[in-house]
């Protein structure tokens, strides 16, 4: 097939989305298919050019065999609401206008979590005369509504609109939680069209290795047990709550908080661990994502953290899959819903509640002092990992699309999940 895929984020980004398409995008190329990825210039999550890059209208360069079709943006932080919405805009414009250009594809692909990729990419579709799959990374603009960016008004609910629009015009929706698709059917969409394809980890990249000794002496982790949080510190994500949790465990000398990445809050988190003189919380800069598994091998505990909202009980962050890749045992905290679901099924770690720093302190200091505990919580982290690999999902998800172009978006559901041993 010739699949071409709207992203805005993609490598060297190495948040959610730019790394749950270009390894799945990897795979294709590898089983036959022509990947083209339209996205933007990397910039995410500061709103400034990558080292290397320029903001060019249209620039080519091939990436692990995917052809990818840079294209002019205007760039903002992640942070705010008119600039990014400006951001947003400027991509779909950008994206759909180079798509007109590109060999025609057999399915046009968009994914969110901002949904104007998915407008380019149901334009594209509709424009080109093939049919449009909406990949649901995120229920935006619920999502922005929950983390408190925008009130809700005329201008949520005309987004509400715009994002049924686009499920309803979809040939095929595929969602990455069984609750996002429960949401979606509850919303009048034919669940026939909804594909469940979670997310997961590339098991080649990810797995269990001795600590990276030129990060752990740059970083100072020596002897001291980590607890890891590794991916983007934004509103979403509460990691105040990780400092208040610091705080109460600041006489435990060895226990330290590791916070790797960026994001619109790390600034504010960096001066607040300062003001309060924590220096049980290392803040690491942003790491290329062929790092990612060194950045991990540092941890003795992997942390997965998100703000306390009724949104994020559908939510299944893709770091929990990495840790399990590593083998480290999980805390999660965040509200109890299907991520919570899989790590009880697992066994990998344990739930705190979030934005509960007195149960976050507790667990981690019961997870640093029983070490049989730990010991079990990882092997069980590393035994569930095959059933979450990244070549799994790409491999149904590619089914799903061969479906779509045969014709068969609306019976998208009822296309089988590969079994786990067939990759």
């Amino acid at each position: 097939m010739r699949i071409l895929f709207l992203t805005e984020n993609f490598p060297p980004e190495t948040n959610a989305a730019a790394t749950r398409v270009h390894e799945r995008a990897c795979y294709w190329v590898k089983w036959g298919h022509q990947v083209t990825v339209l996205t933007c210039a990397p910039n995410f999550p500061h709103g400034r050019l990558y080292e290397g890059y320029e903001n060019r209208w249209h620039q080519v360069e091939e990436m692990d065999g995917i052809r990818v079709v840079r294209v002019k943006t205007y760039m903002a932080a992640n942070r705010g609401t008119l600039r990014r919405t400006l951001d947003f805009m400027s991509f779909m414009v950008s994206a759909f206008t180079a798509g007109l250009f590109e060999t025609k594809p057999d399915v046009v692909v968009a994914t969110s979590p901002q949904f104007f990729t998915a407008v380019g990419g149901w334009a594209l579709g509709a424009a080109r005369r093939v049919p449009f799959v909406f990949e649901l990374g995120d229920l935006w603009p619920a999502s922005i509504v929950a983390v408190g960016a925008m009130r809700d008004s005329f201008a949520i609910r005309w987004l509400e609109r715009l994002e049924l629009f686009l499920y309803r015009r979809a040939a095929a929706v595929v969602a990455l939680t069984g609750a996002f698709k429960k949401n979606l059917t509850d919303r009048g969409i034919d669940g026939g069209k909804i594909a469940v394809v979670i997310n997961g980890v590339d098991l080649w990249r990810y797995g269990p290795r001795d600590k990276d000794q030129d990060l752990a002496d740059a970083w100072n982790t020596h002897g001291r047990f980590i607890v890891g949080y590794v991916g983007t510190h934004g509103m979403a994500h509460g990691l105040t709550n990780v400092l208040d949790a610091a705080e109460r465990l600041r006489e435990k000398a060895n226990i330290a908080f590791l916070l790797a990445g960026a994001g619109a809050e790390r600034d504010a988190l960096v001066a607040e661990a300062g003001a309060r003189g924590l220096d049980n919380v290392i803040f690491m800069d942003p790491q290329p994502k062929e790092r990612m598994p060194a950045v991990w091998s540092l941890c003795d505990v992997a942390l997965v953290h998100l703000r306390h909202s009724p949104a994020f009980e559908e939510v299944i962050p893709s770091k929990m899959f990495e840790a399990m890749g590593m083998g480290l045992p999980i805390i999660l905290s965040l509200p109890a819903g299907e991520a919570s679901a899989i790590l009880a099924e697992d066994g990998a770690g344990v739930l705190v509640q979030p934005e509960n720093p007195e149960a976050l302190a507790a667990a981690v200091s019961r997870l640093h002092e029983d070490q049989a505990v730990r010991r079990g919580l990882a092997e069980r982290s590393l035994a569930a990992a095959p059933r979450h690999s990244r070549e799994h999902q790409a491999r149904h998800m590619i089914d799903v699309l061969r479906a779509v172009v045969e014709g068969g978006g609306g019976r998208a559901a009822e296309v089988p999940v590969p079994d786990a041993e067939a990759g």
